[in-house]
């Protein structure tokens, strides 16, 4: 997949202005100011310290404009108090920019985690691809630049996703999208599939004379996102490739060769014909059974097959992580025996703000994947993780609304119709891990609550799992907030089949706004919500139903 955004992104920064002057405009003061900014980021970088400060002068005429009236603001959060903003150690990202979609292969003990690099000022080159690496999920190292991007009158002045892949000759080949916005309009492709080569999986070198083109009757202008694998059964490789018929829609393409150099049209591999694309396509065999995943409309879908042709039946509800680019073009590695879906966090269309809108790029993510006895999938939080919450850390139990009982650690809430029950539980730690087991009545809505503990709960806003219309979403976005709960449609969601007293396990994986919530080992949903930082309390709740909250527990790092 390709996508060129220019977005402002709001980032905690050092600001220091040098104000040359101010005038008042339309109820807006513009002030004219020589601007330095100057930020820090932790993620550890090849070959360098940890800690590692960056400074970026900018010396320029900015118009800052400051609305005299009021405007949005999460002031419905606690003042920060003891909250401490910590490094974004699980959800990495690069320094001043965003990763998109990621391209995983295990290499030397590590997960290689290449991705295609997002900024807020692409100019016509772009998405050069860069590497994260990591043992554990829980430390990342950033490997910098991989394969840069071209020149103008180069098919790949942008690159779009592909895939890493060590063959049989010993060498690793990337195959990935070359994209070019200036060539439809020069007659020319507008998206190819182009080829480079490395010994070492550090060093990259473009193989320019190796260009794969959309056969007839497929789009020129969709045509990316190549998958390569071998197929023992065949006894080549197989090149799987979003395209799109230009009568029927997307499909997943299959493309043969014995030399990684001349490729053979197969036809689709997969062709719903239900959407426009299917993007960026990822094939693995697990158990008995073979998985495609892809993505469009904002979300990450897959199928599943008997064999690797197929032919591919999606689920009823094939969906693990969420709508709304909440967890966007997902690709797998396997890594130490387990399966690794990755793929990243959207950024929140306003930084700061929980509108529940998110935007393409954002933190990477990943998550385990949980093969059911029935074959489907599910997913929980790296096990590995485990291993970075080591410190529990005890459960503060503080005020209550409506009727709650709270003894020898089990939490009984109990709402009529039009009512809440809720508990406090202390101030959101900045990172931190909690499990508990959910008990929720029929047709009810349960959860854990965010906000400030000085408005009674008033400005709380709901993580919400809802028997009432079977899925996980927050409410952070929705007006009225918490009190709204049980009467708001959701925008972003994750679909949940609740069953009227069952235990569901549910565990919530915290570092600053990003929240994961797994249940199960079934499914997720990845949010931000800034309405659980600065000094915000965290609070369990029931809404028109009676729930039971037992086993809670929360870990923090040592």
């Amino acid at each position: 997949m390709i996508f060129c955004t220019n977005k402002s992104r709001k980032k905690k920064k050092i600001i220091k202005l040098d104000i040359f002057s101010s005038v008042l405009y339309n109820n807006f003061y513009v002030t004219f100011a020589q601007i330095k900014i100057v930020h820090t980021k932790n993620i550890r970088k090849k070959g360098g310290n940890t800690m590692k400060k960056r400074k970026i002068a900018l010396a320029c005429c900015a118009g800052l404009a400051v609305m005299l009236a009021g405007c949005a603001s999460t002031d419905d959060v606690a003042e920060s108090g003891g909250y401490k903003r910590v490094e974004q150690v699980l959800y990495p990202t690069p320094d001043d920019a965003f990763v998109a979609d990621v391209m995983p292969i295990a290499n030397n003990g590590k997960l290689e985690l290449y991705y295609l690099y997002e900024t807020t000022h692409n100019i016509q080159a772009y998405h050069p691809i860069h590497k994260f690496s990591t043992e554990n999920f829980y430390k990342y190292e950033d490997e910098g630049l991989a394969v840069p991007t071209g020149i103008a009158t180069e098919p790949d002045v942008a690159i779009g996703t592909g895939s890493i892949f060590k063959a049989k000759d010993g060498l690793y080949h990337c195959f990935y999208t070359g994209h070019n916005d200036s060539f439809a309009a020069q007659g020319k492709p507008k998206e190819c599939i182009l080829h480079a080569v490395s010994r070492d999986a550090v060093t990259w070198e473009k193989l320019k004379d190796e260009v794969l083109y959309a056969p007839e009757g497929y789009s020129n202008n969709d045509f990316r996102d190549p998958e390569l694998l071998w197929c023992e059964e065949e006894n080549c490789y197989w090149l799987l490739v979003a395209t799109r018929e230009e009568a029927n829609g997307g499909i997943v393409a299959k493309f043969t060769s014995t030399d990684l150099k001349n490729w053979t049209f197969k036809g689709p591999l997969y062709a719903p014909h239900k959407q426009w694309m299917l993007e960026c396509p990822d094939l693995f065999k697990m158990g008995d059974k073979y998985y495609l995943f892809f993505s469009w409309d904002c979300v990450t879908y897959y199928a599943v097959g008997k064999t690797m042709n197929g032919p591919f039946t999606a689920p009823k509800d094939n969906v693990l992580d969420g709508t709304n680019f909440i967890f966007y073009a997902a690709k797998t590695a396997e890594f130490k025996g387990d399966r690794y879906l990755c793929g990243w966090l959207g950024r929140s269309a306003e930084e700061g703000y929980d509108t529940g809108k998110y935007q393409w790029a954002g933190n990477m993510l990943i998550h385990q994947l949980v093969q059911h006895e029935d074959g489907s999938l599910g997913v929980k939080m790296p096990e590995s993780m485990n291993e970075y919450f080591k410190a529990p850390k005890a459960v503060e139990v503080g005020a209550a609304e409506g009727k709650v009982d709270s003894r020898n650690g089990i939490f009984k809430l109990s709402a009529m119709k039009g009512e809440r029950a809720v508990v406090d539980l202390g101030m959101r730690e900045p990172t931190m891990l909690m499990e508990c087991d959910v008990t929720i009545g029929a047709d009810g809505i349960a959860g854990f609550a965010f906000g400030n503990p000085n408005k009674s709960f008033k400005g709380y806003y709901a993580l919400a799992l809802d028997a009432k219309r079977n899925c996980i979403h927050y409410e952070g976005y929705k007006l009225g907030g918490f009190e709204n709960v049980a009467s708001s449609e959701p925008i972003a969601l994750t679909k949940f089949n609740f069953k009227p007293g069952t235990k569901h396990h549910v565990t919530v994986v915290v570092e600053n706004e990003i929240v994961i919530l797994y249940i199960d080992d079934a499914k997720v949903l990845s949010s931000r919500i800034y309405n659980s930082t600065n000094g915000a309390h965290m609070a369990l709740f029931a809404s028109e139903a009676d729930a039971v909250f037992e086993n809670v527990s929360v870990k923090v790092p040592q």
